[in-house]
């Protein structure tokens, strides 16, 4: 079985550069590493300080949590952001290459 999550925050202006490195430094990871279990994405959006993260695992994946790039990025977040995180399970209703 499969759990989705978003989540959607909004990064002070100065540190939504900072906030997009410390993320790609989490997919270089992932693509390094290539853990089972995780389907994941993030934008940042035209405003250039909103970002979402889509993502699907396997219940008992906890792929992305595991690597290190991912707890340096929560490390300082709350220092980085304007709002807290909105963060949601869902349920993934159709989808187009995302899965592979």
């Amino acid at each position: 079985m499969s759990k989705a999550f978003v989540v959607r925050y909004e990064m002070r202006p100065d540190s939504a550069d900072e906030n997009q490195r410390l993320i790609e430094n989490v997919f270089a990871e992932l693509a390094q590493k290539q853990p089972d279990g995780i389907r994941y994405a993030s934008f940042r959006l035209d405003d250039g300080v909103t970002f979402v993260h889509v993502g699907i695992s396997s219940d008992d994946s906890n792929a992305l949590g595991e690597t290190a790039a991912f707890q340096e990025f929560q490390k300082a977040f709350g220092e980085r952001a304007a709002t807290k995180p909105v963060a949601s399970g869902a349920q993934v209703v159709g989808s187009y290459g995302f899965d592979r």
